[in-house]
């Protein structure tokens, strides 16, 4: 799990640098998507359903880009898109047009239906931290000064 959680952070990192991500956003960038990405694998590897794991680790790593843009006064994004990259579910798109590809209709449909389950998951799941009333993260900033 150590492991993965270094290869998040620096697979995140790069994601970040490619983006052109100031270099000051960088590691705090890269320990949200680590965080994200243990929080995404630790429910997974306990039985839960994909909507739960996805749902939860967009969340958190959308609570924590909140948290960290608001002491180091960046927009979010600078920490929630690098961040997000190590849940996207790539392989599951793959997956999908693979198999469509292949002319393999059951297999088509079922990888298909799980990854819109997940993206819409991950999606929901930075709505609701979004939500969240920005005064409430207000007082990060009271407390890191």
């Amino acid at each position: 799990m150590i492991i993965q959680f270094f290869v998040a952070m620096i697979a995140t990192a790069s994601f970040a640098v490619l983006f052109y991500a100031p270099k000051k956003t960088l590691l705090l960038a890269a320990i949200t998507g680590a965080i994200g990405w243990i929080i995404y694998l630790s429910l997974k590897n306990f039985g839960y359903s994909s909507i739960i794991y996805a749902f939860t680790s967009a969340f958190v790593l959308t609570l924590l880009s909140r948290i960290f843009a608001v002491i180091m006064k960046n927009p979010v994004t600078m920490y929630l898109i690098p961040g997000i990259f190590p849940i996207v579910p790539g392989a599951g798109i793959y997956q999908t047009a693979y198999y469509f590809f292949m002319n393999n209709m059951s297999l088509f449909v079922y990888n298909g239906l799980e990854t819109i389950k997940i993206a819409l998951s991950i999606t929901f799941g930075i709505i609701f931290a979004l939500a969240i009333p920005q005064k409430l993260f207000s007082y990060c900033r009271k407390i890191s000064a």
